[in-house]
């Protein structure tokens, strides 16, 4: 496949609008999961359903924003022909879904043994 110069190979802007809308999944997902949480889960302590609820909707929509603005970066240097930025986001968001359900668990736990 010839390219001619200054051209930007589609096959590297399609991979970023994929992983843009796998950001975007993420984001619904999370946020689908903490209004889950608020609705459904009314055994336990109450704080530790909003906390946790509110926690990961909070969580989705900080997912949502990064994804979009890694996708805007990305598509920008693609089409300038820069390399990508490194993002450091993506281990503050597996921090939050890692500790999050932990700590409501933990929590939920020491109430239930009470």
């Amino acid at each position: 496949m010839d390219e001619q110069p200054g051209t930007v190979d589609a096959r590297f802007l399609l991979a970023n609008e994929r992983t843009f809308l796998a950001w975007i999944r993420t984001a619904l997902a999370l946020q689908v999961a903490g209004l889950g949480v608020l609705q459904f889960l009314t055994h336990g302590h109450g704080t530790v359903r909003y906390v946790l609820g509110l926690g990961l909707v909070v969580v989705g929509s900080f997912v949502g924003a990064t994804g979009y603005r890694r996708y805007y970066r990305n598509d920008r240097d693609i089409r300038a022909g820069r390399d990508l930025t490194t993002v450091r986001s993506s281990a503050l968001v597996a921090g939050a879904v890692i500790v999050l359900p932990f700590l409501a668990a933990v929590v939920l736990l020491a109430v239930a043994l009470r």
